[in-house]
C-alpha cells in the first residue's frame, strides 16, 4: 500500500529532476544565442512616408537588411549593449542612431531620414471624374456618393487587418454580431431579430442565416451595408418582407481588384551607379524631365478614386539617351498604397522624357520622380506637371 507521504516524496523528486533537465538543456545552448537581441524599426521620409529599401546595419556586427515597402525591418541575432545603428538611402542623407540592446530583448526604434537628391517636378493626377465599369461599377459609384449605406473599403479592411469578417462589421453603429446555429456568425441589423439578406457579387445567398465568418476579409473588396427595406439599391431588394432586416452587398477581389505587378523590389542604385554611363542629377548639365508635349498614360485607381483616397508614389529609375525609362530600372522609395504604385509603373512603360545632358550630349539618368494623386474635384482631367 502506497502511503500519502510516499506520494508527497516521489512528486518533490520527480520535480527537482525536472528542473534539472531544463537547466541542463539551456546550459547546452552556447551564451552566444542566450544573449541575443532582436532590433525592429521603422524608416520614413520628412514627409511621413516609408521608405522601401533603406539599407540597415549595425556597428561591430555583420547584421543588415534593407527596409520593406511599408517602411519596416528586423534584425535577429544581435549582441547586447550600446550600438550604433546606421541607416543609407541612396537620395537621403544616412542616419546614424545610438540604440541600447538589452539581453535577449527586443529593441524598437524609428528613423528619418531627410531628402537631398532633388527630384523632377511632381505629376499630379487630379482627374475630374472616373469612368467605372466591370463588375464593380455600381459599387464604385455607390461608394463614392456614399448616400444610403455604409461602406467598408479595400483600404479599411487592409489598415484594420481583422482576424474576421465578423470582427470588422462588429464595428459598424447599429450592427450586431450573433452566434447562430451550428456555431455560425450571424448578422443583426437595428437590434433586429431576423437575419439580414446577403449579395455576393451580384448574387443572393440561400435563404437562411449566412455564415459571416465564412468569408475571409482578405478576399473582400469592398462591403456595402443598408439597415432598411428602402434604402438598397433597388437591384439588390427582392421584397419589402425580405429585405425589411437590412442587405448586406460583399464583394470580392480579383484580377480586375489587385495591381498588376505585386512583386515589389527596391532598385540596385549602388550596383547600378558602379557601372559606367549612368549619371545623377548632381553629375549632370541638365537633369532629364518629363516630356510635356506627349500625354501620360496615367490614370487614377478606381476603388481608390470612389472611395476618395488621396496618394503619393515616389519611384527611381533610369532615363536613357532618347528620353525612354529603361526597363528593369524602375524602384520604388516610398508609396501610399499598392494600387498607385502599379499605375504609376504601367504609366512609366510607355512615357517619353527630355534626355538629360552632359557636355552637350543626351545621357542615361537615375532620377526621382514624385507622383500625387488629388481626389479634389473639378481639377484637370489629364496628368499635369506642377512645378
Amino acid at each position: 500500500m502506497v502511503t500519502i507521504a510516499q506520494i508527497q516524496t516521489h512528486r518533490r523528486a520527480l520535480g527537482c529532476l525536472t528542473v534539472m533537465v531544463v537547466c541542463a538543456l539551456v546550459a547546452a545552448i552556447p551564451s552566444s544565442l542566450r544573449a541575443q537581441a532582436v532590433l525592429t524599426g521603422y524608416v520614413s521620409d520628412t514627409a511621413a512616408l516609408a521608405v522601401f529599401g533603406a539599407r540597415v546595419s549595425i556597428d561591430g556586427t555583420t547584421s543588415q537588411t534593407q527596409t520593406d515597402e511599408k517602411g519596416f525591418f528586423r534584425i535577429a541575432g544581435v549582441p547586447p549593449g550600446r550600438r550604433s545603428v546606421h541607416v543609407v538611402r541612396l537620395g537621403f542623407r544616412p542616419v546614424d542612431i545610438p540604440v541600447q540592446i538589452e539581453l535577449a530583448g527586443t529593441a524598437e526604434i524609428k528613423v528619418v531620414l531627410t531628402p537631398v537628391v532633388v527630384g523632377l517636378p511632381t505629376v499630379l493626377v487630379r482627374p475630374g471624374r472616373v469612368r467605372y465599369s466591370g463588375r464593380l461599377a455600381g459599387y464604385y459609384k455607390r461608394l463614392e456618393s456614399k448616400s444610403g449605406g455604409y461602406f467598408i473599403t479595400r483600404e479599411d479592411i487592409d489598415r484594420d487587418n481583422p482576424s474576421t469578417t465578423g470582427q470588422l462589421l462588429r464595428r459598424i453603429p447599429a450592427i450586431q454580431v450573433v452566434r447562430g446555429r451550428g456555431g455560425i456568425t450571424g448578422i443583426r441589423m437595428r437590434n433586429r431579430r431576423c437575419w439580414p439578406l446577403v449579395w455576393v457579387d451580384g448574387m443572393p445567398m440561400p435563404a437562411g442565416e449566412v455564415d459571416i465568418d465564412a468569408f475571409v476579409p482578405s478576399s473582400i473588396q469592398g462591403i456595402e451595408l443598408y439597415l432598411g427595406a428602402t434604402t438598397a439599391p433597388l437591384a439588390f431588394t427582392l421584397n419589402e418582407a425580405k429585405s425589411s432586416c437590412g442587405t448586406i452587398l460583399i464583394w470580392s477581389r480579383g484580377p480586375d481588384t489587385d495591381p498588376v505587378h505585386r512583386a515589389v523590389r527596391p532598385l540596385d542604385i549602388e550596383r547600378l551607379l558602379a557601372g559606367k554611363g549612368v549619371y545623377t542629377t548632381q553629375t549632370v548639365d541638365r537633369s532629364a524631365y518629363l516630356d510635356s508635349t506627349k500625354e501620360l498614360d496615367l490614370q487614377f485607381p478606381p476603388s481608390l478614386f470612389a472611395s476618395h483616397t488621396p496618394g503619393l508614389v515616389i519611384v527611381e529609375f533610369v532615363v536613357d539617351a532618347s528620353g525612354r525609362v529603361e526597363e528593369n530600372t524602375v524602384g520604388v522609395v516610398s508609396s501610399t498604397a499598392p494600387l498607385f504604385t502599379d499605375a504609376v509603373r504601367v504609366a512609366l512603360s510607355t512615357a517619353a522624357f527630355i534626355p538629360a545632358l552632359k557636355d552637350g550630349k543626351p545621357v542615361r539618368q537615375l532620377v526621382h520622380q514624385p507622383f500625387e494623386f488629388d481626389v479634389e474635384k473639378g481639377g484637370a482631367r489629364s496628368p499635369s506637371v506642377r512645378q
